[in-house]
């Protein structure tokens, strides 16, 4: 079905995304793998995040009866972030990254199950097919730059470093 396309490909981003998790999860010390999939998951979760947020939650924070659900999941993006620079400016060999490591794993699981089984469900019902169509769209257009803006981009808590 043409009109769950967008819903589909949100969902193998996240197939995605749990694949890596549990690959970075296996990785021990600061290892070249551990340093190496936790970029790849860096850039495609800022990546799938901003592309997201430009299409679906666009839509939905625009819907009284969706705009809760799309701010609270912009603002779980927004921790996922915060995790992710946190965990880049730490020691990838402590057992403290490990562990903060799996807080934000935790985190990230419970979000896009979230999306997957609440937020798509009710995004859906709203949308017209023309609609998903342009959603489809906006975000395969966003999610290439917004990848190659954060293979660039050096996390950092103030954003911009020196």
């Amino acid at each position: 079905m043409a009109e769950t396309k967008i819903f589909a490909r949100l969902k193998a981003d996240h197939d995605r995304h749990r694949e890596l998790l549990d690959r970075i999860d296996a990785t021990k010390g600061d290892s070249d793998a551990r340093r190496t999939l936790f970029e790849a998951f860096r850039v495609e979760v800022t990546a799938h995040a901003a592309s997201e947020e430009m299409s679906l939650y666009a839509t939905m924070l625009a819907d009284p009866d969706l705009r809760d659900e799309a701010q609270h999941s912009v603002a779980e993006h927004k921790e996922i972030e915060d995790f992710l620079t946190e965990l880049y400016e730490m020691d990838f060999g402590s057992s403290g990254w490990l562990t903060r490591f799996r807080t934000m794993k935790d985190r990230y699981l419970h979000h896009i199950d979230e999306e997957e089984e609440v937020m798509f469900p009710a995004a859906a019902k709203g949308l017209s097919d023309a609609r998903k169509k342009e959603l489809i769209e906006i975000f395969e257009r966003e999610k290439p730059r917004e990848k190659a803006k954060a293979a660039v981009e050096e996390p950092s808590s103030e954003h911009a470093r020196d």
